[in-house]
C-alpha cells in the first residue's frame, strides 16, 4: 500500500536527484530508502525510477505518484502545523504569498497592526510564491495571495482590497515629460525598466503594446524598485510602476501615464473558499482593507 513516507521519498529523490540526498534530507539511510521502494514496485509490479547517468530519472508510474505526493504532501504538513498550534494554544499560522512584485512595503504596514491585533497568530511570508502563487495556495503551501490577477477557480475566493494605475517613471527632462499620456509608439526607441516577471504577466505589454503592434527597444528587469528608480533617474530607461511607488519616490523623476485611459488595476488578496470564516484569516482581509491603498 502506499502511504506517506513513499510520496516523501519520491519527491525528495525528484528534488535531490539521487536516493543518497534524499536518504539525508529524510533523516533515514539509503537501504531503508531502497527497500521501501522495492516492496512497493513489487506490490504494484511497476518501476518508479531509473537511472540516467548519475542521475535518477522518474518513469510514467513515478511521475504520477510524484504528482500526487506534491497535491498531499503540503496539505499533511500544514494540518500537522495546525494541531501543533491547537496542542501549544495558538490560534494558528497565516502564509502569505505574493503575486505582487512591489507589494512588500505595502504588506509590511499591513502586518505591523495585524500583529498586535493578533498575538496569538504566527505569520509567515513566502515570497518564493510571487508568480505561481494560485498554485501554491489550491496545494496549501500558503493561506493567502496578495495579487493583482485574479482568476476564477472553484475552490478559490479573491477580495478586492484597493486600486491603482500603472504609470511610466522618467528622468527629470525627458523628451516625453511634456505629454499628458504616453502613445506606443513613443516607447518604440526607449530601454523598458521592468519588475522581473514574464512579459505575459506584464499588462503594460498585454494591455498597452502588444494590441498596438509597438514594443519597446529593450527591455531590462531589476530585482528591486530602489535600482529600478536610481537606473530612471540617471537616464537609463523608462521605469513602470504602481502609482503608489511613483509618489514615494524621493528621486529627481516625474510621471507619465499610460495611454489615454490609463492602465487601471486592483490589488486583491485570495483565499480558499473553505478556509471563509476562519477569524484571524478574516481579520487579515479586514485589516488590509482599512489601510488601504499606500499613501
Amino acid at each position: 500500500m502506499i502511504d506517506r513516507q513513499h510520496l516523501s521519498i519520491l519527491r525528495e529523490v525528484s528534488r535531490r536527484g539521487g536516493v543518497t540526498a534524499a536518504a539525508e534530507a529524510l533523516n533515514i539511510s539509503q537501504s531503508a530508502i531502497s527497500h521501501a521502494i522495492a516492496k512497493l514496485e513489487a506490490w504494484h509490479g511497476v518501476k518508479f525510477w531509473r537511472r540516467k547517468g548519475r542521475r535518477l530519472e522518474m518513469t510514467q508510474a513515478g511521475e504520477m505518484l510524484l504528482a500526487l505526493a506534491e497535491r498531499l504532501l503540503p496539505e499533511l504538513e500544514h494540518a500537522e502545523t495546525l494541531l501543533a498550534d491547537i496542542a501549544q494554544g495558538r490560534r494558528g499560522t497565516l502564509r502569505i504569498g505574493m503575486e505582487c512584485h512591489p507589494c512588500e512595503k505595502w504588506l509590511m504596514r499591513v502586518t505591523s497592526p495585524y500583529l498586535a491585533a493578533w498575538t496569538d497568530v504566527d505569520l509567515e511570508m513566502r515570497t518564493a510564491f510571487r508568480f505561481d502563487g494560485v498554485a501554491a495556495l489550491m496545494a496549501h503551501e500558503i493561506d493567502a495571495l496578495v495579487t493583482p490577477d485574479p482568476v476564477h477557480l472553484n475552490g478559490l475566493m479573491f477580495r478586492p482590497i484597493f486600486d491603482y494605475e500603472l504609470l511610466l517613471t522618467l528622468p527629470l527632462g525627458h523628451a516625453l515629460a511634456g505629454k499628458s499620456f504616453a502613445e506606443p509608439a513613443d516607447l518604440t526607441p526607449e530601454t523598458l525598466l521592468t519588475v522581473p516577471v514574464p512579459e505575459d504577466r506584464l499588462d503594460i505589454y498585454t494591455r498597452f503594446f502588444i494590441p498596438s503592434g509597438a514594443r519597446p527597444a529593450q527591455r531590462r528587469t531589476t530585482e528591486t524598485v530602489e535600482l529600478l528608480l536610481q537606473l530612471t533617474a540617471a537616464g537609463r530607461g523608462i521605469g513602470v510602476l504602481p502609482d503608489w511607488l511613483a509618489r514615494e519616490a524621493t528621486m529627481p523623476l516625474t510621471t507619465l501615464r499610460i495611454g489615454k485611459d490609463g492602465i487601471k488595476k486592483s490589488i486583491y488578496i485570495g483565499i480558499r473558499v473553505e478556509d471563509m470564516g476562519i477569524d484571524y484569516i478574516e481579520g487579515f482581509m479586514a485589516i488590509a482593507r482599512i489601510v488601504g491603498a499606500p499613501r
